[in-house]
């Protein structure tokens, strides 16, 4: 109430424009309680992980194949870089023709928001090993399958871990465009019936979920992986 007296008071912004913090907490509280934010929560990640996965599978697949052909390096790698220009959010048409308003057109939004940076950076990554490794390994009787497993994938992985890294932030910012469209359940969904309810702090509670999960997965999976190849490699002090 006090805060409510203080804003209209000094007409800074209206309390439905920009709720308190308390009145985000208590919507946050109340979220967890009738367990939407549970629900939403399992639904989101469950998506996430069916559409980054699959995006990082065919991403190495399409990235390995375009070093290895040079007819692809000419032809395919600048169509991937135009596409990854392009906004997540443009191929919901796509998606929704193809699939309908279900799972499966989420989870296609989804994983083509990543595969596109992961291709670039499996490619970029084997072209920038040093050429020093590569003829060191083949002085030693490494070739093949063996030269790969052993000198050009862990030599690529800086470049490789970036490029999901920034596949997973793209995969989730399209994921979240998919469940704001259609979605009978996600953070998505939960941020959009805030939106139309006006409860700015449903919505407000919605981004720091987002934004808490974001930085989870950073410190619980990308960081330490990015420490221990820079520690591998030279790069970092143990």
């Amino acid at each position: 109430m006090v805060y409510k007296i203080f804003v209209e008071l000094f007409k800074i912004w209206k309390p439905y424009v920009f709720p308190s913090p308390i009145s985000v907490i208590e919507t946050f509280v109340r979220l967890l309680s009738d367990n939407t934010l549970t629900v939403a929560m399992i639904a989101t990640v469950r998506r996430m992980l069916i559409g980054y996965l699959i995006a990082a599978i065919l991403g190495v697949v399409v990235g390995l194949a375009i070093v290895k052909s040079e007819f692809l390096d000419k032809n395919l790698r600048p169509l991937i870089l135009g596409f990854q220009t392009l906004p997540s959010v443009c191929w919901l048409p796509f998606a929704i023709l193809w699939y309908g308003l279900s799972e499966k057109a989420i989870i296609f939004v989804t994983a083509i928001g990543s595969i596109f940076s992961i291709t670039l950076a499996v490619e970029s990554g084997i072209k920038n090993v040093n050429p020093l490794y590569i003829k060191a390994a083949k002085t030693m009787g490494a070739t093949g399958l063996r030269l790969y497993l052993n000198v050009i994938f862990p030599a690529s992985l800086p470049f490789v871990i970036s490029g999901m890294k920034q596949g997973w932030s793209f995969a989730f910012r399209a994921l979240m465009a998919g469940e704001m469209l259609f979605a009978t359940k996600g953070l998505g969904q939960v941020l959009m019936v805030g939106r139309d309810l006006a409860d700015m702090s449903q919505v407000i509670s919605v981004m720091i979920v987002t934004i808490v999960f974001g930085l989870v997965i950073e410190k619980a999976i990308f960081g330490p992986l990015e420490n221990q190849i820079r520690i591998r490699w030279g790069l970092k002090n143990t």
